[in-house]
């Protein structure tokens, strides 16, 4: 049972719902055993009940992660891979240093990845891990789950791996034994048996995960594991449609193009979330909206890899469940949601306003509202929640999880708003945590961690870097 909270004097108050009740009038939440129980203004405290002052404070949902690669957490900035794109980064990073990943830099790797989303305001991530080989000596599942009940998070496992070697890892540098499907369908079935919860205010959860569908399975297996998934209760994630390069593989050896071949396999449905999705036909776009497939958008990670700009606010008009993922942080050297949340607002304008034409032949000047800020926030808290499943996590209401960030926003980039609700979102920068709250325990109180030595975390973090280039 969780202590017994009341929160006051906010300035501002976003509830993750879309339209109207986006932004709430109340000023003070009331919670007790991890649920928000009162929302309003001039709530009273009660006896026991410890109290929060949040004056010149805005209060959000906590992020909801919906993709990310903790283990990239100590790839930073690689230099073979900084101006690389999608192809030739991977050969040059994640599969250049895997070998290098024991069980102490996994460990590492996953506490930075964690501390750097949590004091970004992240309280549920989901981790796309795909480090599985036979033989290993340590169990990378568990691991990642006690670093995150570690810092008090959410935690969900997106169990990726593959039974098949691809084209891009088939030399003996970057060669990786792959898992045979019975090992691969054995290992999820046990690990969902140990950590995955149902129903609400779930803290753990693990998803059916093969790294990239297309290329990480033959076609026959396709089928098999997402019935498999199925079968356990488990929903299917993968990257798709990241690149070009996805599309030109599609063609060549499936004679079609990545989201058919996923829907004449059974990946495609409200149990379905995709990374990425920047490369998409019409037509692809309106089969993701009819099946109510999810995306897990990575707008930082696909700027830096010259993927290009997924098209989500016309996917979010077609019935495309969207979330945020920031990715891994080799691809993202800032993996934390405020950053990716500023960029996504931003980027989508950006967007816009290139594709606008002068008048007569276009409309004019345009764009500017092709995202709001009340979207992202959406995108990033009851979106994350609906597309992961975590049932009663996401929004800031009467009878939800309480999991939700205090921002003060005592920075001078924060002076001068004549709206300051929205500071943690246009203004970007990293707004300090008065507290962070998962499942009504603070997990940050005035941006420190209790029991973090970030320091020693620091010169751990140096010292891995250097095992991993002495590996490599």
């Amino acid at each position: 049972m969780t202590g017994r909270l009341l929160i006051q004097h906010a300035h501002s108050l976003f509830t993750g719902l879309r339209g109207a009740p986006a932004r709430s009038d109340a000023t003070d939440l009331r919670i007790a055993d991890g649920v928000i129980t009162e929302m309003g203004r001039g709530l009273r405290a009660h006896a026991g009940e410890r109290v929060l002052d949040a004056s010149d404070c805005v209060i959000y949902p906590g992020w909801v992660n919906t993709h990310h690669h903790l283990f990239q957490s100590l790839l930073k900035g690689v230099p073979a891979g900084l101006d690389a794109t999608l192809s030739p980064w991977l050969q040059a990073v994640p599969f250049a240093f895997r070998r290098g990943f024991d069980e102490q830099r996994l460990r590492i790797a996953a506490r930075i990845g964690l501390v750097e989303l949590l004091r970004s305001g992240c309280t549920t991530v989901a981790d796309h891990h795909y480090l599985f080989q036979p033989g290993a000596d340590h169990d990378a599942a568990a691991l990642l789950f006690e670093e995150a009940q570690a810092l008090g998070m959410r935690f969900m496992l997106l169990r990726g791996g593959a039974t098949v070697t691809r084209q891009l890892e088939d030399s003996e540098r970057l060669h990786q034994a792959p898992e045979t499907l019975d090992q691969m369908l054995a290992a999820v079935e046990q690990t969902a048996a140990r950590f995955h919860q149902h129903g609400p205010f779930a803290r753990r959860r693990v998803a059916m995960a093969p790294t990239s569908v297309h290329v990480s399975l033959p076609r026959e297996e396709l089928k098999v594991v997402a019935r498999a998934a199925r079968a356990l209760g488990l929903p299917l994630h993968s990257h798709m449609s990241e690149s070009v390069a996805y599309i030109e593989y599609c063609r060549e050896v499936h004679r079609c193009l990545p989201i058919e071949y996923l829907a004449d396999n059974e990946w495609l449905g409200p149990d379905v979330w995709l990374a990425h999705l920047v490369h998409l036909s019409p037509a692809e776009m309106k089969m993701l909206g009819d099946s109510g497939t999810g995306i897990a958008h990575c707008p930082q990670s696909n700027a830096r890899l010259a993927d290009g700009i997924a098209p989500v606010p016309t996917l979010d008009r077609l019935g495309v469940r969207v979330s945020i993922g920031v990715d891994g942080a080799a691809s993202n050297e800032a993996a934390d949601m405020i950053s990716e949340l500023h960029f996504a607002w931003l980027v989508h304008r950006a967007q816009a306003g290139a594709l606008s034409r002068p008048r007569p032949e276009g409309e004019g000047e345009s764009g500017a509202d092709a995202v709001t800020v009340e979207q992202v926030v959406h995108w990033a808290t009851a979106g994350g929640a609906a597309v992961l499943g975590f049932e009663g996590v996401g929004t800031l209401q009467v009878g939800q999880a309480a999991d939700l960030a205090v921002f003060d926003l005592d920075d001078p980039r924060y002076f001068g708003l004549h709206d300051p609700a929205i500071g943690p979102i246009v203004s970007g920068g990293r707004p300090r945590l008065r507290w962070l709250l998962c499942a009504g325990e603070v997990v940050v109180e005035d941006d420190g961690i209790p029991g973090l030595d970030l320091a020693r975390l620091r010169a751990q973090a140096g010292e891995a870097v250097r095992a991993l280039l002495r590996a490599g």
